[in-house]
């Protein structure tokens, strides 16, 4: 496996800038200018800055140009691209300047991170470090570098070779990774480093993380406001994991005994579940105002004193309502706090200064401790029934962290109630077929008249309809009203369209043949067999899938490194196919394959998961082997098969990224040079496509 070499620059002060994903594209729109006009000029940087997404809002062309007179008597001299690197730098100052830009800036990562701010936290530095101190302190491996001195950059040095990240994701979310898939030694080589990374990435992507611009050389290179958003986004999530109807059913309490507020709430995000629960109790305590986010309504302390007295009124200190001095009232509401049981995290300092993050993560940790919630078994019992079962949890997971990964505007928190009024749905359709919406006809949130909201839905179906999808009985209103299995039919049909998309596009030169789930199975089949074993699948529904074993061939096929066979199992029993199911989806990531499927899915052989795992792995095969530039994969086994072969230049992402860790492993981003594909596959393979009405 070939280790992935980013854009390299001489200053290494002017490196640490720049994630990346955003030297690659910064260079190759340094590139174009260059090719196009034979050399590049400071005449060329007021044109193409206004074209970047960070100054295209901020600054005119005409401002740029004045700004760089100031710099540059004569605007024809021919720059460089590091010199280039710096006249974006000083962009960026104007640029900051003119938005008033805030000294303390979040550190948890958005849809799209750019270099504007780079600032980060001491304050929130220190509360992860804390955070890891206590969580990783009895790791077998990690302990030997614990504690970490939150005065130092040990966070971002250990950081580097990505086995705490990795085991921070297991903290957050247990048992998202196989830990026996984590390259651990005291000295890594650059592969191993490499692989550890790509194995976090995919995995933070699989428990909600935004990762969209942040790469394994990132993390390579410990770049701390990229490390440290990274880690932010799952503490939080690990902190967030239980404040939802499903693991704390005591939260019907905070609405009425109806399924419309039960819906609501639980279509709201955890941290609007948080603030309604914190609301919840100040209302009770006598609290007059309503608490609205987490920075200045908290500055003052008054609403935490408040909620701890309601909550634990045995640890009330009546000086703290008194005291005029905000830090000093913080300090008492920390020592109210601490001889509850929670943890501190925190200064007073940060409370008094309106911290976003580490507020959240306090008001997480009273929940935790103390939520004062009822436990009346019949409002409880009211929460458990409106919940999903189990298949339908599942695929709501799948198709929820699939949707956030193609890096939309929105965040899809609960896919049932986050696409009820049409807009998201609208977005990933933008996403996967460009052009496809008419946005002059769609009403973006918040939508206040219910109409509007079926004619966003109603264009979700017709887009539908002209994608070939099967919408039989399924109608606009169907997805306002949350009808859970057509809207979980839809969504499958979008990532099976989003799955074949980039293969469409190369039919131009492959004479336009279909790519069938026929072809995914023979190439699956054709690669064990030529890697010299035996196993072989009839099917995407073959119940052998089942012990994990023919996957485990498949990946050794692909990629003989990647498996250590001294830990996989026979997969008799339910206990060795969960090890092996959870091994291949691990050994899958760490390959470069973002995938969302559980364990179970594996064990339980369901069709569309193991589809679009069988899918994801092919594609990497191909995409690699394009990378190296072999033109084909695997030589003719001498019975007749085809051989298989990739295209020589790689597909672009249907996301539009430019980053490889999108396109490598994306279900979205499956590509194949069809000429090179045997379709006479068997007819029982071809009846297998999922349809809307079997779903």
């Amino acid at each position: 496996m070939s280790s992935f070499v980013g854009v390299v620059v001489s200053d290494q002060w002017l490196q640490s800038q720049f994630t990346q994903v955003e030297l690659r594209s910064l260079k190759s729109k340094f590139v174009l200018v260059k090719n196009q006009n034979g050399k590049f000029t400071i005449e060329d940087v007021p044109s193409l800055m206004v074209t970047l997404k960070a100054f295209s809002a901020l600054l005119t062309e005409d401002e740029i140009r004045q700004i760089l007179g100031e710099s540059y008597s004569d605007m024809s001299t021919e720059i460089d691209f590091e010199t280039f690197l710096r006249v974006y730098l000083n962009m960026q100052g104007q640029a900051t300047g003119k938005l008033g830009g805030s000294k303390n800036s979040s550190s948890f990562l958005k849809a799209s991170t750019t270099t504007l701010l780079h600032t980060i936290s001491e304050s929130e530095k220190a509360t992860y470090v804390t955070h890891i101190n206590i969580y990783l302190a009895d790791d077998p491996f990690l302990k030997q570098f614990l504690p970490l001195d939150p005065a130092t950059n040990d966070i971002f040095n250990l950081a580097k070779d990505g086995v705490l990240l990795c085991k921070l994701i297991n903290v957050a979310v247990p048992g998202t990774i196989d830990e026996r898939a984590i390259n651990t030694k005291r000295v890594l080589n650059p592969w191993e480093r490499n692989e550890n990374h790509t194995l976090c990435l995919n995995s933070a992507k699989a428990i909600g993380c935004t990762v969209v611009n942040i790469g394994t050389q990132d993390l390579v290179e410990g770049r701390p406001h990229l490390v440290l958003g990274l880690i932010s986004q799952i503490i939080k999530i690990q902190l967030l994991a239980d404040i939802n109807l499903k693991k704390t059913p005591q939260l019907v309490e905070l609405v009425e005994d109806s399924n419309a507020d039960v819906e609501e709430l639980m279509g709201l995000a955890p941290e609007k579940v948080l603030l309604k629960w914190m609301n919840f109790h100040l209302n009770k305590a006598g609290y007059e105002k309503t608490v609205a986010n987490f920075s200045s309504d908290m500055k003052d302390g008054k609403a935490y004193t408040y909620l701890l007295n309601v909550l634990a009124p045995e640890y009330c200190n009546p000086l703290t309502l008194d005291t005029k001095d905000p830090v000093e009232r913080a300090k008492l509401v920390l020592d109210h706090a601490e001889r509850m049981g929670c943890k501190r995290y925190l200064s007073p300092k940060d409370i008094a200064e309106g911290s976003t993050n580490l507020n959240l993560a306090f008001v997480a940790q009273i929940f935790h401790g103390r939520n004062g919630l009822s436990t009346d078994s019949k409002k409880i019992s009211f929460a458990e029934r409106m919940t999903d079962d189990v298949q339908i949890s599942r695929e709501e997971r799948c198709f929820r962290l699939w949707i956030n990964s193609l890096g939309i505007e929105s965040y899809v928190n609960n896919v049932f109630e986050d696409v009820r009024n049409g807009w998201i749905l609208l977005e990933v359709l933008d996403k996967v077929a460009p052009g496809s919406v008419n946005w002059k006809h769609a009403t973006k949130p918040p939508i206040k008249f219910p109409f509007r909201k079926v004619e966003n839905c109603n264009q979700v179906v017709k887009i539908g309809k002209q994608l070939k999808f099967s919408v039989v009985n399924l109608g606009g209103n169907d997805i306002v009203q949350g009808n859970k299995k057509l809207i979980v039919a839809f969504l499958w049909q979008l990532m099976r369209f989003n799955m074949l998309q980039l293969l469409k596009s190369l039919r131009s030169r492959s004479r336009g043949k279909e790519i069938t789930d026929a072809d995914i199975l023979n190439w699956a089949n054709g690669k064990v067999k030529i890697s010299g074993r035996t196993t072989q699948i009839d099917s995407f529904k073959d119940k052998s899938l089942s012990t994990g074993l023919f996957f485990l061939e498949l990946l050794s096929a692909v990629e003989p490194r990647v498996v250590n066979w001294n830990l996989v199992t026979k997969g008799e029993s339910d206990e060795e196919r969960r090890l092996n199911a959870t091994y291949i989806i691990s050994v899958t990531r760490k390959l470069g394959c973002s995938i969302f499927l559980l364990p179970e899915d594996i064990m339980e052989v369901n069709q569309k998961m193991i589809l679009t795992l069988t899918a994801s792995i092919m594609y990497w095969c191909l995409q690699h082997a394009a990378e190296e530039g072999d033109a084909a994969l695997s030589p003719s086994n001498g019975n007749g098969s085809t051989t298989y072969a990739s295209d020589a230049s790689p597909a672009p992402s249907i996301s539009g990224e430019d980053d490889r860790s999108s396109l490598c492993g994306e279900i979205s981003s499956l590509s194949i040079d069809d000429e090179a594909l045997d379709t006479t596959g068997s007819s029982q393979c071809e009846n297998e496509n999922t349809e809307i009405a079997t779903v």
